[in-house]
C-alpha cells in the first residue's frame, strides 16, 4: 500500500519540486478569468491587445480559466502550482487505473507509470492542457476496456467527458479522432474483419454520436469546431514558437518518448493478429507528437496502453483490497499538500522566480512613472503584461489567433532585421518594453524617437519622446 502511494505521490511531488510559475500562458488565461468573473459573461471580441482589439474571440478554455482564477485568488502563485500537481495526481491515478487493469505485474504497471510521466514531465504546467491528457487517459482506459470484454456501459461516460472537455480545451477533437477509430474497428469486424474487439458497432457509434453531441454543450455550440479548424490551419506557428516545434532529442525525456514509441510498435509486431485499434492509436500518436513536442503526450499515454496489453507479466500473488487502494490515494493527497512546506513552495519564494523571468520591476515603473500607450512588446511577456500592466498588448502567446505574418513581423523586428523600422506598431508605440539584451534595445539607443525610461538586469523600457 504504501509502495503504490509513492507510486501516486511521486509525479506530483516533482511537479512541486520544480514549481513552475513562471509559465508564458498562464498570465492571459488569468486575465480572462477574471474578466469573466467580473462581468459574468465570456468576452466574444478581444480585449487585451491593440491590434486585434474587437476582433471575434472565442475563449475555448473558459472552464480552466475560471478554476485558474479562482486558485489564484484563494492561493496566489500556491494556487497555480496546486493546479499543476493535482492534475499530475489525477493522471497518475488515472494512467495506474488504466494500466492495472491490463497488466498483472506491480513492477511492470509502476515501470510504464513513471516512464509515462517522465516522459511528458516538460508538459506539468499550469496549462488547460493537463486536462486534456487527464480525459485522453480516461478515454483510452474506457475504450480498451470495453473492447476487451465487449461490456458497452462504460462507454455512457464518454459523453460526460467529451461534454467538460470541449469547455476547457481544444484539443477534444484528438478525443473524437480516437473514439472514431473505435468505431471503425466495430465495423470492420461486425463485417468480418476478424480484428480484436469484442464491441459491438452499434454501441461504439452510438457513444460517438452522443459524444460529438455532448461537445456542443458549450457556450460557442457548433463554432467550436470552426475554431477547432482555423487553429488547424495554421502550421506556420508549428515553426515558430518552441513548445509547438518538433522533438528536438536534446533531453533525456525526447529519447524517453521515443524508446515508448518504439516498445510498443515492437510489442504489436510481435502479435501476429493486426489489432486494427492499437495500430491505428499508435501510428495517431506518432503522427501527433513527432510533428509537435506539445502533443507528446498522445503516443506516451498510446505506447503506455499498447505496452500494458501486450507485454507478459508475473500474477500478483496477494491482490491489494479496495479500502488499500484508497487509503493510498489519500496518503498520496496528504503527501502532495505536505510537499509544499516539505519543499518551501511558498508565493514569496514563487514571486522570486516570477521576477527572474517576467519584468516585475519594470511594470512598476511604468506604473509609477504613468507612462502611456500604445504598448509594443515582446511575444514571451505579452501574458504577463496582460496581467500585470492592464493595458492593450501589441503580441501575446495566443499565437493562432495573432497569425504567422503577426509573429514574423514581432520577430523580424525584436532581431533588429534591416526593415525593424519599418513596423507599423512600433512606429505607434509610446512604450516599447522587452529583454534587456534584445537586438532591438541596441539599435533603439540611437535613435532619435526613442529614450531610455528604464533599465535593469531583466528588462529595459524606452518611450516615446513626446
Amino acid at each position: 500500500m504504501l509502495v503504490l502511494a509513492v507510486v501516486f505521490a511521486a509525479p506530483a511531488l516533482i511537479c512541486i519540486h520544480i514549481a513552475c510559475a513562471n509559465d508564458p500562458d498562464i498570465w492571459w488565461h488569468l486575465r480572462t478569468g477574471e474578466w469573466m468573473f467580473q462581468h459574468h459573461a465570456l468576452p466574444r471580441a478581444d480585449i487585451f491587445s491593440s491590434a486585434n482589439a474587437g476582433k471575434p474571440w472565442q475563449p475555448y478554455s473558459w472552464l480552466f480559466e475560471l478554476l485558474a482564477f479562482r486558485l489564484f485568488h484563494g492561493f496566489g502563485l500556491v494556487g497555480v502550482v496546486g493546479y499543476s500537481a493535482g492534475m499530475v495526481l489525477a493522471i497518475t491515478i488515472a494512467l495506474w487505473h488504466m494500466i492495472k487493469r491490463h497488466q498483472a505485474d506491480f513492477s511492470l504497471v509502476a515501470l510504464l507509470i513513471f516512464g509515462t510521466c517522465y516522459s511528458m514531465g516538460h508538459l506539468f504546467t499550469p496549462r488547460p492542457w493537463l486536462f486534456t491528457i487527464l480525459f485522453f487517459v480516461l478515454e483510452i482506459d474506457i475504450l480498451m476496456q470495453a473492447r476487451k470484454t465487449g461490456r458497452a456501459r462504460e462507454l455512457a461516460w464518454l459523453p460526460v467527458i467529451f461534454a467538460l472537455w470541449s469547455n476547457i480545451h481544444i484539443q477534444f477533437i484528438d478525443g473524437l479522432l480516437v473514439l472514431g477509430l473505435a468505431a471503425v474497428e466495430a465495423i470492420v469486424t461486425s463485417r468480418g474483419g476478424g480484428f480484436k474487439t469484442l464491441l459491438r458497432a452499434p454501441a461504439v457509434i452510438a457513444a460517438l454520436v452522443a459524444s460529438v453531441l455532448a461537445t456542443l454543450v458549450n457556450p460557442f455550440a457548433w463554432r467550436i469546431y470552426k475554431v477547432a479548424y482555423e487553429l488547424a490551419a495554421q502550421p506556420g506557428v508549428l515553426d515558430k514558437i518552441n513548445e509547438l516545434k518538433a522533438i528536438p532529442f536534446r533531453d533525456p525525456t525526447d529519447f524517453t518518448v521515443l524508446f515508448l514509441a518504439l516498445a510498443a510498435a515492437t510489442a504489436l509486431a510481435w502479435h501476429r493478429r493486426v489489432q486494427l485499434f492499437e495500430v491505428g492509436l499508435l501510428v495517431f500518436g506518432l503522427v501527433v507528437s513527432f510533428r509537435s513536442q506539445r502533443d507528446v503526450w498522445v503516443i506516451c499515454i498510446a505506447a503506455a496502453a499498447i505496452l500494458a496489453t501486450t507485454v507478459p507479466g508475473k500474477q500478483a500473488t496477494i491482490p491489494l483490497p479496495r479500502f488499500a487502494i484508497g487509503l493510498a490515494m489519500v496518503i498520496a493527497v496528504i503527501a502532495m499538500l505536505a510537499g509544499f512546506r516539505i519543499l518551501k513552495v511558498n508565493n514569496q519564494v514563487l514571486g522570486d522566480q516570477v521576477k527572474q523571468t517576467f519584468p516585475v520591476n519594470a511594470v512598476n515603473e511604468i506604473r509609477a512613472k504613468g507612462y502611456r500607450g500604445p504598448l509594443y512588446n515582446e511575444f514571451n511577456w505579452g501574458g504577463y503584461l496582460i496581467w500585470s500592466l492592464r493595458m492593450p498588448v501589441s503580441i501575446d502567446g495566443r499565437a493562432a489567433f495573432y497569425g504567422d505574418k503577426a509573429i514574423d513581423r514581432s520577430v523580424a523586428t525584436w532581431n533588429a532585421d534591416p526593415d525593424w523600422t519599418s513596423d507599423p506598431a512600433l512606429e505607434s508605440a509610446g512604450i516599447v518594453i522587452g529583454p534587456v539584451k534584445s537586438p532591438l534595445f541596441q539599435v533603439l539607443k540611437t535613435n532619435s524617437r526613442f529614450k531610455l525610461a528604464y533599465e535593469d538586469k531583466t528588462a529595459a523600457v524606452y518611450v516615446a519622446r513626446r
